[in-house]
């Protein structure tokens, strides 16, 4: 490029820089400065604004002080939720002045909100409920259940005032195993016996349980809600394999209370509670959606409760009662109770927290009421729960500590 070529480029040059400077100082006037599709090549660049421009600037900075300023007075309000919905009350058991010989219930259910709001410190109307399995008959059992209840294993009673005088429950729940006709087809008069002394010995509320069996459990259940009339008992469980007719009838008159029993199927826990509706009111029905242990099935049994439970609160009537959960159902998980590599830990401590964290799981998606196998299961969620239900909240740290404590020795 010879000198005049060079010139002419220069003398461009400085048009285009020009209209570019006279471009932006207009933009700058009016407020605005947009460069799009914009490539600068230079060793050094240096932009110096005149005192007009700088003029025009201040107005601009004032405003974005000003707005900084009382953006940072602003609060974070939480949001007021609410819903058409709520939980029905249910009672288990009942005090002398009520006809009956316990000396607590528990009642269960009452809720306006999902089960997560518990972590806000927002209260629920009733706590969450455990209560200790006993068996009418010698099982087999996890080696760190056996370790525990030792001999009481083969006495139902002793076993029952174990739970209670010694651990804590706050319930009973006795399965009636033996009445299965392929086992030992324990007749339901010597089944009702059996629950009669152990009424007399402990004084909570009484779940009685069937083997499972929809034929014979219907006989047993009749004979129960007879010999415990004014107890409140609660029958475990009532299902669409049953005749609901002959069962409900005999005791729509009576103060019992059921479990409607529905496996992670919603219509189908809808179409049990519309059939036992016609004999039995709202306030006698516990709802049962089935749970596995960790690993075995959870993931459908929290989240069938989770819709349930939401479901209830926006306003499905068929739906609005307490969960029961099988919590020992998670020793069916062979990961809670066998022998394995070190790494697993001891099988001692692994099955109480296999139990745990499966009853946690249901905690929060709206369970109420849980069926318990290990007290060192019972013992953990009773300080959880107080933690949850606490008011005011402990601080955060002191929330945290869990993450270093030792298990809790029975």
């Amino acid at each position: 490029m010879n000198d005049k070529e060079k010139k002419i480029m220069e003398e461009l040059g400085s048009k285009v820089i020009s209209q570019l400077l006279s471009n932006i100082m207009e933009a700058i006037n009016k407020g605005i400065v947009e460069l799009h599709d914009v490539e600068i090549e230079a060793e050094e660049l240096h932009v110096t604004l005149q005192p007009m421009v700088r003029r025009a600037l201040k107005p601009a900075v004032e405003v974005v002080k000003k707005k900084v300023v009382e953006i940072s007075k602003l609060t974070f309000e939480e949001p007021k939720i609410s819903f058409p919905g709520r939980v029905i009350e249910v009672k288990m058991g009942a005090t002398k002045g009520e006809g009956g010989s316990r000396d607590r219930v528990i009642v269960l259910g009452g809720h306006t909100l999902p089960p997560y709001y518990y972590l806000t410190g927002i209260a629920q109307t009733n706590p969450p409920r455990f209560g200790g399995d006993v068996f009418d008959m010698r099982i087999s059992l996890p080696r760190a259940v056996r370790q525990i209840f030792g001999d009481a294993l083969d006495n139902p009673i002793e076993w029952a005032r174990m739970w209670v005088e010694k651990f804590g429950a706050e319930a009973i729940n006795i399965h009636l195993i033996s009445t299965d006709p392929t086992i030992k087809d324990t007749s339901p008069q010597e089944s009702a016996k059996l629950v009669e002394e152990i009424i007399q010995q402990v004084k909570v509320p009484i779940v009685v349980g069937g083997s499972g069996n929809p034929i014979k459990d219907v006989e047993v259940f009749k004979k129960i809600s007879d010999v415990t009339e004014g107890e409140r008992v609660v029958l475990n469980s009532l299902n669409l394999d049953m005749k609901l007719e002959d069962i409900c009838k005999h005791i729509s008159n009576k103060d019992t209370v059921v479990i409607d029993f529905s496996p992670m199927d919603l219509d189908k826990a809808r179409e049990i509670n519309r059939k036992v509706y016609d004999w039995i009111q709202k306030d006698r029905i516990i709802l049962d959606l089935n749970i596995g242990g960790i690993g075995y099935g959870t993931e459908y049994g929290f989240t069938a409760m989770e819709r349930a439970r939401l479901a209830a609160l926006i306003g499905d009537v068929e739906l609005q009662h307490p969960f029961n959960v099988g919590a020992s159902n998670a020793w069916g998980a062979r990961e809670a109770w066998m022998t394995m590599d070190p790494y697993w830990g001891p099988r001692e401590i692994r099955g109480p927290l296999w139990e745990t964290l499966t009853c946690i799981i249901c905690l929060l998606a709206g369970a109420d009421y849980f069926m318990l196998l290990h007290p060192t299961t019972m013992k953990i969620l009773m300080e959880l729960r107080e933690s949850m239900f606490s008011q005011p909240k402990p601080p955060l740290e002191e929330s945290m500590n869990w993450i270093s404590s030792k298990l809790p020795v029975i």
